[in-house]
């Protein structure tokens, strides 16, 4: 694995392309059936907007007030005589690009909210995290964490179904703001980073600066129902451990020194034809 050299190894669940375990965490980690596995991608995934809504509606609102104040003031270049039709045609180019922007937002929610039959294709991983970061970025803003992209280079297309990895991402990054609840106001830090991994695949990692996980809670992250929280329902991370297995990869935790989590996720890389 190219891991940083500030986090090790550990934890790493439904490595399929290693002889299948016999232990019984590896036995909890199969797949359920193909309908109940849509059923519960579908309520986490819902779960996960919902916890992101405050982020999203702020988001929202900067284009939809914007749209608003260029109204006005075409309202009133209208009612001054002599106005220069070219004022008018900017404050009105503005409001369809807000207006575009706003649509683009929606577009976005729709997309991962949608319940569908798997549809896989080639993709690069960074355009998925790239396609998902103004999401990301806005629920971040409200809990005062900068998020930063470090995104390698000529990586291998991975064979995906986009919405279910990009769930992947935002379970990650939820679970990265919320430990970072616990830090002083403007000391948490998010890094999302992708990397080249041994076995031609490709590691998508989330990395916090919280105060990281013990080791009995990390043996169990993974586990249907296991939850930190209070109001948890445990289901994030099992159905990421599910998406993964389904993909023929797998997800992981380890620890960043010295204080931090990194939650990630392999997939096999798609060789060049």
């Amino acid at each position: 694995m190219n891991a940083n050299p500030k986090d090790s190894p550990q934890h790493v669940v439904g490595t399929p392309a290693e002889p299948p375990q016999s232990s019984g965490a590896e036995q909890r980690s199969h797949a359920p059936p193909a309908a109940l596995h849509g059923r519960l991608l579908q309520v986490s995934r819902m779960a996960t907007i919902g916890e992101m809504a405050a982020g999203v509606a702020h988001e929202l609102n900067q284009p939809l007030t914007a749209i608003a104040n260029y109204a006005q003031a075409c309202s009133r270049l209208l009612s001054r005589p002599g106005t220069d039709p070219s004022e008018l045609q900017q404050a009105l180019a503005e409001i369809t690009a807000e207006a575009a922007r706003a649509a683009d937002i929606i577009r976005r929610l729709r997309a991962l909210s949608h319940s569908r039959q798997s549809d896989r294709a080639p993709v690069s991983v960074n355009a998925l995290v790239r396609e998902v970061i103004d999401l990301v970025e806005s629920d971040a803003r409200l809990h005062g964490v900068p998020v930063s992209l470090d995104l390698a280079n000529e990586l291998p297309n991975v064979l995906v179904d986009a919405a279910q990895i990009q769930h992947v991402i935002l379970n990650f990054v939820r679970n990265g703001l919320e430990a970072l609840a616990s830090r002083p106001s403007g000391a948490g830090r998010l890094l999302i980073r992708t990397a080249a991994a041994p076995q031609y695949e490709v590691e998508l990692a989330v990395i916090d600066n919280g105060p990281g996980i013990t080791g009995e809670v990390a043996g169990r992250l993974f586990d249907p129902f296991f939850s930190t929280k209070e109001s948890g329902t445990g289901m994030g991370l099992a159905i990421s451990n599910t998406i993964a297995r389904m993909h023929g990869g797998s997800v992981g935790y380890r620890p960043v020194l010295p204080a931090g989590a990194c939650f990630y996720i392999l997939l096999p890389g798609q060789a060049s034809a």
